[in-house]
């Protein structure tokens, strides 16, 4: 089988593409080419991976006429081009004409249900589009298939994702993911699922304090922009059961939450926005990465040693055999030796992972995670790369 990675030598793309020539890799891929605007990057890549499977191409989306021409003949096309370059529906697109599996990162929602509506589209060219298959989402949304399987009515679905590090203290701000993605998650509205149906919630609202394990300890969460929400409440098997409330929220670490707060508040919110400087027009997206990537370069030498810690966890309540239940899901990511070449494991890795179970199990349509993939086989590849899952119920709650 053959696959081709779009933004295949950025940050995420060469995280998915490591773990597909890893031992863990469960199908045969003869070919795996990586697509990027540098080529540059991709040479030097494909050099340092030195694995004879992997092929490069030069590809400027921006540019490109003849995308469908460039992605024929390959099993899957992967899009790990970033949301907000705004690519997503013409590669999706181009998927659909030329009859390749598609998956994405996906994240903020921002193309959730516009490429829902073209499932009837793909099943008829009898190919797979799962949108979303990251960490969050994409491991997020199985994990609360997990918990609502759990359940024989379903009242809420509660999700959350919190990072800390361990480690002194950083004095420069190193975004965890891309400048634009923080950015949304703090100054654009959400759209969350109260009440039965969904509603737009004011950016940073939906506060709440939850006591976790160190090294997360007391941790405040707020609502965020992502697509799990959009899709999780109104998945088949989930939907029947009654759910009236799905909800999705954020905890960074505390020092870094300030720093995003305050550069929203400094006007970095609208970051499509441009600002004249000294007669050039500047995006203030492009101005702050400008600023925050030379800091990082120029004070390289001040960045200690810290060890990145995550926890996803769902919280789900309703009934079970006709009485109140309460169920829990988490996976725990914490630093391994085994995630040293990656930049953020959990999203590469749990791409990956979506990959091969696709090309191993197809099902043309459009689908969320939640739809399209088994619980256990899914758990299965991912604690195999040392994600620590477990679900169980609440006694008492």
């Amino acid at each position: 089988m053959k696959i081709i990675i779009l933004g295949g030598a950025g940050l995420m793309g060469t995280g998915i593409i490591r773990d597909l020539v890893s031992e863990k890799c469960i199908v045969d891929l003869s070919e795996i080419c990586v697509a990027d605007i540098s080529e540059e990057k991709v040479n030097n890549f494909i050099k340092e991976v030195g694995d004879n499977r992997l092929t490069g191409c030069g590809l400027d989306i921006d540019g490109q006429t003849d995308l469908v021409e460039i992605i024929k003949g390959y099993d899957l096309c992967i899009n790990s081009v970033p949301t907000f370059a705004g690519k997503q529906m013409q590669i999706f697109e181009a998927c659909l004409e030329a009859k390749i599996s598609y998956i994405d990162l996906g994240g903020m929602g921002i193309y959730t249900l516009e490429q829902k509506s073209y499932h009837e589209k793909f099943k008829a060219a009898g190919i797979s589009a799962v949108i979303g298959v990251g960490a969050d989402p994409g491991m997020s949304n199985v994990l609360c298939r997990a918990v609502a399987d759990e359940l024989d009515q379903i009242d809420s679905l509660k999700l959350y994702w919190a990072a800390e590090y361990v480690g002194p203290e950083n004095p420069l701000l190193v975004p965890p993911y891309s400048v634009s993605t923080v950015l949304a998650e703090y100054a654009q509205e959400s759209t969350q699922f109260l009440d039965g149906k969904h509603v737009s919630c004011p950016p940073q609202t939906g506060k709440e304090v939850i006591d976790l394990p160190e090294p997360w300890g007391r941790a405040e969460f707020m609502y965020s922009p992502h697509s799990e929400q959009l899709t999780v409440p109104l998945a088949e098997g989930i939907a029947e059961k009654g759910i009236k409330e799905f909800t999705w929220k954020l905890h960074l670490p505390h020092r870094e939450h300030e720093a995003w707060v305050g550069l929203v508040k400094a006007g970095f919110g609208e970051f499509d926005e441009t600002v004249n400087i000294k007669g050039v027009e500047v995006s203030k997206l492009d101005l702050l990465n400008a600023v925050l990537n030379q800091n990082i370069e120029n004070k390289q030498d001040q960045i200690p040693e810290q060890e990145s810690n995550e926890i996803h966890f769902v919280i789900g309540k309703g009934l079970k055999d006709d009485k109140a239940c309460t169920v829990r899901g988490e996976v725990i990511v914490r630093p391994h030796d085994d995630y040293n070449d990656y930049v953020d494991a959990a999203t590469s890795m749990n791409a990956s992972i979506s990959a091969q179970l696709l090309l191993k199990s197809p099902k043309a349509g459009v689908w969320a995670p939640e739809e399209f993939f088994n619980i256990n086989d899914y758990f299965e590849e991912a604690q195999k790369r040392h994600f620590d899952y477990k679900l169980g119920i609440l006694e008492g709650e």
